[in-house]
């Protein structure tokens, strides 16, 4: 069992920058690959970025290509996500998640967190 807690989320001005956090236990951090995704209202929930368990290799998805970063500290159990020229149409709920691949499928993630909130004002 892995067990999620995502924190960070607040309320920034269209341009600002926020720092996500996802804090994990339960299983052995470095086996496993960390994704972010987000909704907004009304919306499905959809891929934001990933990360292997070693940190090697990052993908992302082409709305937040060049303004966000992953990244991760295994010594932490922590994975980040580091929003950088934030949009209004990045607001959403933010969500950690943790699997077994490295994948932008949602479906593929067993273990996710409780989200948290980020929004963007014009």
């Amino acid at each position: 069992q892995v067990q999620l807690v995502e924190s960070g989320g607040g309320l920034v001005q269209d341009g600002g920058s926020l720092r996500l956090s996802c804090a994990a236990s339960g299983r052995t951090f470095s086996s496993l690959a960390m994704g972010w995704f987000r909704q907004a209202p009304g919306q499905e929930r959809e891929f934001v970025a990933r990360i292997t368990g070693s940190g090697a290799n990052t993908y992302y998805a082409d709305s937040v290509k060049g303004r966000f970063t992953i990244s991760r500290d295994n010594a932490k159990n922590t994975v980040y996500l580091q929003m950088n020229s934030l949009k209004p149409e990045d607001t959403a709920v933010y969500y950690c998640a943790a699997g077994w691949l490295p994948t932008s499928q949602k479906s593929r993630y067993p273990y996710w967190g409780q989200g948290t909130q980020v929004t963007v004002s014009s």
